[in-house]
């Protein structure tokens, strides 16, 4: 029962930290969330003002006298790390009560917002008031950032204008432990060229009107500039208010636009000789104006319109930070990014960060992939000019990963982007997942990561639709222009194992229980299943590395037969076919052909094959079906929107699995028919392309109605549409196998494929050894490393160690380990040691029967580095 109905809260004046103002915001917050529960609160600034029946909430700084004689009491402390919280049940002059104490303001603003998030999702204030147990958290990553971009003007405006959005919005984002926002504008298109929305993608003009430069966007209302700025000033201080890093980013310098007759806003005043001086000057103007944005993130690269080695250009607009006179962060996006233009951002004397993707455009496995594909990697002769004289070239293994960019002496932070690639549309939720993005983003001293959130590029390159960025057709699911709150459940993942990996999983169960009842542990473990689909697709079975041709969501066939039929996927190796197709981590998994030639040879690599990841999302469909089934039984109402939201894409992300799974297998047999000619493999493949084209269609139909016949985040085919549109490439890459079969005439060769089923059936079994390796604490660079591997029953075994260093331009170097009893042991020399980079490695074992496994390798939820 709640027995609680007057709460008195501590907070001295003189208390630095709870005296500030996101402190007061926070405690406003719990306010209100009290007032729902029918209780009164007053304020004392000492717990001797306190009164009989009242429950007491001390607020303090970590240092405070009060925090400190709650903290004594209970025998606990706050980690001397930033952002660290405490919730510490205790005594005060002999009462008890309840500490809510921080390191710092943002700290403590978390400690005062979870106590806020318990009372919202309880109805036991007592068992609230009353913990047994000290909470106490510092963060894992020091950057934990959400980024929203504006892209179209005709669906972004809506909430870019309301006041009452962005004050949910922010506050949503520091409850669930977000400590950075990022409006991100200019990122429209991919390059200045057939633009038809213009709307802030060459951002200033519509800010500002510079004395000196008669610059503007022709047809913009002043006073519709002016109140562009005015929300910049709003949105940027409602951030400061909850204590949020506010960030601008400015993705395009460009103010010609290319083959663009139909622009809807033109810029005109600027000439190559006035162009990086305005730039400099509006940014100092935006800055002053706009005292709480704290970071700039620029594009350097040619995609920005500004060709690359531009060194020049940038000091110019640099000094427009420095002369604004406070700090403000410069975050460079890394592709096209040289350390001659690094040297440049640290001569302003700004902080600098360099923010590399994070699994190329798109969201794979939460682990630091261990090799980019062989097309990321330099041409052997550069000649790369122009725009993209670094990116296209010397610099291209930037693209799409860290690159060279970690070296352990670096004077510049690093932060990952997850790229809106994969899954823009449907709910994803895996606690597992969320929490291995929390322990592996900070990977050798990285500061953490920032994400494009949900519905990102919604409406991209001016195919918005008037009034929003709708997805339903189903009017009873519409939520608009608040269509992030169907992601909470998301955010809140996301949020809470960012900061902390290890999170008390009460603090996301709580919401399940208040939104679905006792159906909530079916409904975590149904929507965490289907959320591992998409991510393990993503990071097995990557045909281009760019979000505008791969959409792994809603995919565009790419045929098995072939190439010529037509598709998106360019940026793959030739011949441009499912079979070919390279994952994104080319060290760790095997692409269809790679693994039928081991096949035939009898001698597998040990990477994760097609056949591995098929069975993956075989058991994760099932299992997400078997909980929903489990969900569907217990929840009270199965018509409540936010249930059937959840259950269509839980049901789709099983459709895109079994489709995938599928498919695979599919692919896996029709290679091997093409290099045997074995009608039972060519049998084998239509069978499963069959099945494969029922789930596509299943789940597409399951769609029709629930979301609207165009999702538009491109201009191109394979950017918009629906589910269903796709089915008609399937089927004609199924027409042509079929006329494949019906002009066969090979024979079946029983040997030699009875031998590859066998080598398939082993390929699916662990290695039922016991495996005992402590990774080295350091090593000293120019000695040598020694690297051993102890493995009980090892006598028929042969292990490799493959290392490399924490470099991705570089190759990973084999060598042979030597057995030593129940050890093998192998060396990495001196002369490979003597680098500025950390090491990585694996080990490879293989067998007496040639079958190889990888060691580490996954764990059950695929979740693991």
């Amino acid at each position: 029962m709640n027995e609680i109905k007057k709460l008195c809260i501590i907070q001295t004046p003189d208390d630095n930290i709870a005296s500030q103002p996101p402190i007061n915001w926070a405690i406003g917050e719990l306010e209100t969330s009290l007032k729902e529960h029918d209780v009164s609160t007053r304020f004392c600034e000492s717990i001797d003002q306190s009164k009989q029946g009242e429950a007491c909430i001390v607020i303090g700084g970590y240092d405070s006298p009060m925090a400190k004689a709650v903290c004594d009491s209970a025998g606990v402390s706050i980690p001397d790390s930033p952002e660290s919280l405490g919730i510490i049940p205790g005594v005060l002059d002999n009462k008890s009560v309840l500490l809510l104490c921080g390191k710092d303001v943002r700290g403590l603003v978390y400690a005062i917002m979870e106590m806020t998030d318990r009372v919202i999702h309880t109805h036991d204030l007592k068992s609230i008031f009353t913990i047994d147990s000290p909470v106490i958290e510092s963060p894992a990553n020091p950057i934990r950032s959400i980024a929203r971009f504006f892209t179209c003007e005709e669906e972004d405006k809506l909430w870019f204008y309301d006041q009452d959005f962005w004050q949910r919005y922010l506050t949503m984002l520091v409850s669930q432990r977000f400590n950075r926002f990022s409006l991100s504008l200019g990122l429209g298109y991919n390059f200045p060229r057939n633009i038809k929305d213009s709307y802030f993608y060459f951002p200033y003009p519509f800010f500002l009107s510079m004395p000196g430069y008669d610059v503007s966007a022709v047809g913009l209302p002043e006073d519709e500039r002016d109140h562009n700025l005015m929300m910049l000033r709003f949105i940027s201080d409602e951030a400061e208010l909850r204590g949020l890093h506010f960030q601008l980013a400015l993705w395009t310098h460009a103010y010609e636009f290319q083959n663009s007759p139909d622009v809807n806003y033109r810029i005109e005043g600027l000439t190559p000789d006035n162009h990086a001086s305005y730039c400099r000057d509006a940014l100092q103007e935006i800055l002053e104006v706009c005292p709480a944005i704290n970071g700039v993130t620029f594009r350097i690269h040619g995609e920005s319109g500004i060709p690359e080695k531009s060194y020049d250009f940038w000091k110019t607009v640099f000094q427009g930070i420095v002369n604004c006179g406070r700090k403000v962060e410069i975050d460079m996006h890394a592709k096209g990014m040289d350390f001659e233009m690094i040297d440049v951002a640290l001569a302003t004397g700004m902080p600098v960060i360099i923010s590399p993707k994070y699994w190329a455009e798109h969201e794979g496995l939460p682990y630091q992939q261990a090799s980019i594909r062989m097309m990321e990697r330099p041409p052997k002769d550069d000649k790369s000019e122009g725009f993209m004289a670094l990116s296209g070239g010397s610099r291209r293994f930037l693209r799409y990963g860290y690159g060279d960019l970690l070296k352990k002496d670096r004077k510049y932070g690093v932060i990952y982007r997850i790229w809106p690639g994969t899954q823009r549309v449907l709910l994803w939720g895996d606690p597992a997942m969320a929490a291995g993005y929390g322990r592996f983003s900070n990977f050798c001293g990285c500061l953490g990561v920032e994400i494009c959130e949900p519905l990102t590029f919604k409406g991209r390159m001016g195919s918005g639709s008037p009034g929003g960025r709708e997805i339903y057709a189903d009017k009873s699911l519409k939520l608009g222009i608040n269509d992030w709150e169907k992601y909470l459940y998301t955010y809140r993942l996301k949020g809470r194992l960012l900061y902390n990996p290890d999170a008390d999983p009460e603090s996301w169960r709580r919401f399940l229980r208040l939104e679905y009842g006792k159906a909530s542990e079916s409904i975590e473990e149904a929507l965490a299943n289907a959320s591992r689909i998409l991510l393990l697709i993503t990071t097995a079975h990557h045909p281009s590395a760019s979000n505008n041709a791969y959409w792994t969501e809603i995919y565009t066939n790419m045929p098995i037969v072939d190439e010529k039929q037509r598709h998106p996927y360019g940026d793959t190796p030739s011949p441009k076919k499912f079979g070919t197709v390279s994952s994104l981590d080319p060290e760790m998994f095997s692409r269809i052909n790679e693994f039928v030639d081991e096949l035939i040879k009898c001698q597998l690599s040990g990477r994760f094959s097609p056949l591995d990841v098929a069975g993956w999302l075989d058991k994760f469909c099932q299992e997400a079906e078997n909980n929903l089934k489990n969900a569907e039984n217990q929840i009270i109402s199965i018509k409540a929107p936010s249930f059937r939201r959840l259950a269509v894409d839980v049901k789709l992300q099983i459709g895109i699995g079994r489709f995938f799974a599928h498919k695979l297998r599919s692919g896996v047999w029709y290679a091997l028919y093409e290099q045997t000619k074995d009608i039972k493999s060519l049998e084998k493949a239509l069978s499963e392309y069959r099945l494969a084209r029922e789930s596509w269609s299943k789940m597409a139909k399951l769609a029709e109605n629930v979301y609207v016949k165009d999702l538009t985040f491109g201009d191109s085919q394979h950017l918009r549409g629906h589910w269903i549109d796709r089915i008609a490439a399937i089927d004609q890459d199924i027409q042509d196998m079929e006329k494949v079969y019906e002009e066969a005439k090979g024979e079946t060769v029983e040997d030699k494929l009875g031998k590859i089923r066998e080598m398939i059936s082993a390929a699916s079994k662990s290695l039922e050894f016991s495996y005992e390796h402590k990774p080295p604490a350091s090593f000293q660079p120019g000695k040598a490393l020694e690297i051993p591997l102890s493995i009980s029953n090892s006598d028929s075994l042969s292990v490799r160690l493959h290392y490399r260093r924490v470099n991705q331009a570089e190759e990973y170097i084999v060598a042979e380990m030597k057995k030593q009893g129940n050890s093998y042991i192998a060396s990495i020399p001196g002369d490979y040691t003597d680098s500025p980079y950390p090491l990585q490695y694996f080990f490879e074992i293989r067998d007496a029967n040639g079958i190889a496994y990888l060691y580490p390798g996954f764990n059950e939820t695929l979740s693991n580095q």
